[in-house]
Formats: C-alpha cells, sequence, structure tokens
C-alpha cells in the first residue's frame, strides 16, 4: 500500500463506506494496515474465528463455501475497491465462508477491535455505516428476488456481465475483455449446473461473443450480453 491518501482513495471505492465524509474515511485509514497473499492462499476458512475484514487493493480473490465431501462452491469474486469479512467490524462470529486468493493479492486489513473502538468514539460513522449496509442489503434481496425469475441463460449472462463491468472498474479496454473465472465458477456464481451453463456458454461462443479457454473467458461483444438479460 501507498500513502495514508492512498488509502482513503481506495476506502472511498467502497461501497460499505460510500456516505462517509473525508474526515471519517481518514480516521478508518489509520486502523488499516496492509497485507499480501499469495496466489492460492488461504485468506480465512469457513468456521473462522472473524475478527478482521479486508479491502482488496490489486489481484482477485474468491469466497466459497466447503461441503463435507469435499465438493466446494463459488459466491463471489473480489477485485480492488470490494470489501470481504466486513461483518468483523461489528462482531466475533465464525466466518461463513472460505476466502482464497485467486492470483496474488494486496490488501488492507482493518482489525474488528478497532473498528468498534472507532464507532464507539465517532457515533456519526455508525450511523452511516448502518445505512450503507441496509442500503446493501437491500440491493442484494433486489438481486436475489430478479434472479428467482430469470432463465440459467439469464443469470449466467449477468454473471458474465458482472465480471466485465469489473474488469472495467480495473482498467480493460472498451475491446475484448478477459475474465478469469472458470465455467464451473460462472454456473455457480449463477445458481445453475455446470452442464446448463456450459451449454449456453457454448451458444455465447457460437455467435462470437465469447472464447472460451482453461479458467478464463474472453468477452468480445460485451454490449451483445444484454441480449440475454432480463
Amino acid at each position: 500500500m501507498g500513502t495514508a491518501q492512498d488509502t482513503v482513495r481506495l476506502l472511498g471505492r467502497v461501497p460499505v463506506f460510500e456516505t462517509l465524509a473525508a474526515p471519517d474515511l481518514e480516521r478508518v485509514a489509520q486502523v488499516a494496515v496492509p497485507r499480501s497473499f499469495r496466489a492460492h492462499q488461504v485468506i480465512f476458512r469457513e468456521g473462522d474465528a472473524s475478527d478482521t475484514c479486508y479491502v482488496v487493493e490489486s489481484g482477485h480473490a474468491r469466497a466459497v463455501r466447503e461441503h463435507a465431501d469435499g465438493r466446494s462452491i463459488a459466491l463471489a469474486h473480489f477485485g480492488p475497491g470490494d470489501i470481504f469479512g466486513e461483518l468483523a467490524m461489528f462482531d466475533d462470529e465464525r466466518r461463513s465462508a472460505t476466502v482464497e486468493a485467486i492470483e496474488e493479492v494486496a490488501a488492507i486489513a482493518i482489525l474488528g477491535a478497532d473498528m468498534r473502538r472507532l464507532l464507539r468514539e465517532h457515533a456519526d460513522i455508525s450511523y452511516k455505516l448502518v445505512i450503507a449496509l441496509g442500503r446493501r442489503l437491500r440491493q442484494t434481496n433486489e438481486r436475489l428476488a430478479r434472479q428467482s425469475f430469470q432463465t440459467v441463460q439469464s443469470r449466467v449472462a449477468g454473471v458474465i456481465a458482472q465480471l466485465v463491468e469489473q474488469a472495467r472498474a480495473e482498467g480493460a479496454d472498451d475491446g475484448d475483455v478477459l475474465v478469469i473465472c472458470t465455467q464451473a465458477e460462472v454456473a455457480q456464481l449463477a445458481g445453475s449446473s455446470r452442464e446448463s451453463a456450459s451449454r449456453f456458454l457454448a451458444v455465447l461462443e457460437r455467435a462470437g461473443i465469447v472464447s472460451q479457454g482453461r479458467g478464463r473467458l474472453t468477452v468480445h461483444e460485451p454490449e451483445a450480453l444484454k441480449r440475454y438479460v432480463f
């Protein structure tokens, strides 16, 4: 991580902190510490004690739920400006998912105890965070409700469109967009079977909208995905 102002700018990109003014962000930055993780390193495991939240500066990570028989399901992908483990700011509940680095990840970590002390000292920050978290919960509920009425094709196209949007936010060009995500992860993020997602990805490939590679997709016509999302 660079200067304190770099940390403030990064925090300002995080939806959970979007309601905070610059002085508030500076207070949060004061309790943030830089962390780095190797590719494929587990940052924390499902069931671990939760005492820290993380904001990604560079690189990508993913959240997965693990089944007793060894299977895992991808729940979310995180890139620069994304936060995960944020409930640790409020309590010490066990982690609800495993988060692992997909590639090398640079992040800032905020210890739950430090954040709670800050919230006690500055009640206005607590109020603003509750507003932001409430807004995020509403958005999640709306997305889940919308997905329940969507076809597999619509959900898969929507997931790919979101990954493209994330890549563009990180500096990808307006032309071909490379998305680092396996076919199985796309299916899991869309809440569909791998077979159904695979069939639809083949349709997109035949249409020239995407090209598939090992653990990645190249999206040639991002705007064309909108035809499949409703």
